[in-house]
């Protein structure tokens, strides 16, 4: 069992290249990724998205990828030539009209025309794709582990969790299967002690078997009671079970509490009532922590 819940991140250095990359993880009904990374490796999104969906199941998953090239070949200073000439020309013309006419220039007019706009530029070269893509998928690997392992030991703590709980569900269920085959038994006492606070001295034996069997077949809550503990050991061996189990978490949680909701509105005997509270507010724990599980 894993936890929707996790955190990683990894940087790794080769060729000059630096790639940081943090994974965050929350819950989520599906798996929804979103990435943030610089335009320059937009071509890569996609294969980072398979990446994580090979290894995540559910979860919101933050990505955040972070990215230097640090070699010599990433940047390229570009000269515009024709400026250059360009600026050269009109220091010479405003020389003129300035009357100092002078055939060549200084070393204080080269400096000025090349800190000019546009004169000198800064271009970033082409990436190696291949090179960067390789770089990128182990940095996620390497942060996806990280990722793994923490969800897996919540994980570990939610299904401790979950355990507890369910047992309780289960011991709860058992004192209701207790007291289950006495609550015709009771009614039978209060129904007779009703009919002689009424004032009536002899009971037809006949009538009250009748009103008795409609009461226990009414309050009758055995199908109820197999059906819950049915469920109950489902959710342990999918507790047990590698992989997704969380949605079958959730649905076999929804059928515990239909079947203790409709035991509480059957079985009309007050120990029988606090019992039903007492699991209702177990499966509610349950429930919440169940939302957790991938």
């Amino acid at each position: 069992m894993r936890s929707m819940t996790g955190y990683g991140r990894r940087q790794i250095s080769r060729d000059g290249r630096e790639m940081t990359v943090e994974i965050k993880t929350v819950n989520h009904r599906f798996l929804d990724i979103s990435c943030r990374m610089p335009r320059a490796l937009s071509f890569a999104e996609d294969a980072v998205r398979k990446q994580i969906g090979a290894s995540l199941r559910r979860g919101h998953v933050d990505v955040n990828v972070t990215y230097l090239n640090l070699r010599q070949d990433a940047r390229e200073v570009r000269l515009d030539e024709g400026l250059v000439l360009q600026y050269k020309e009109a220091l010479l013309n405003a020389r003129q009209l300035a009357r100092k006419e002078r055939s060549s220039i200084r070393d204080e007019d080269v400096s000025w025309i090349v800190a000019q706009p546009d004169v000198m530029q800064v271009t970033v070269c082409e990436e190696d794709q291949e090179a960067v893509l390789a770089l990128l998928t182990d940095t996620v690997a390497e942060a996806l582990s990280e990722v793994t392992a923490m969800r897996e030991e919540e994980g570990a703590a939610l299904a401790e969790d979950l355990t507890f709980h369910l047992n309780e569900v289960a011991r709860l269920r058992d004192e209701i299967a207790v007291l289950a085959p006495k609550v015709p038994l009771i009614y039978q006492e209060k129904l007779q002690a009703r009919v002689r606070e009424l004032g009536v001295q002899e009971i037809d034996p006949q009538r009250l078997a009748q009103e008795v069997a409609l009461m226990a077949d009414h309050c009758a809550i055995d199908e109820e009671l197999s059906r819950l503990i049915s469920h109950v050991e489902q959710m342990r061996q999918a507790i047990k079970a590698e992989g997704e189990t969380g949605r079958r978490l959730d649905f076999l949680t929804q059928e515990l509490n239909r079947e203790v909701n409709t035991i509480g509105s059957k079985a009309s005997d007050a120990e029988i009532t606090k019992l039903v509270v007492a699991a209702k507010s177990e499966i509610e724990k349950l429930r919440e922590q169940v939302q957790n599980v991938e």
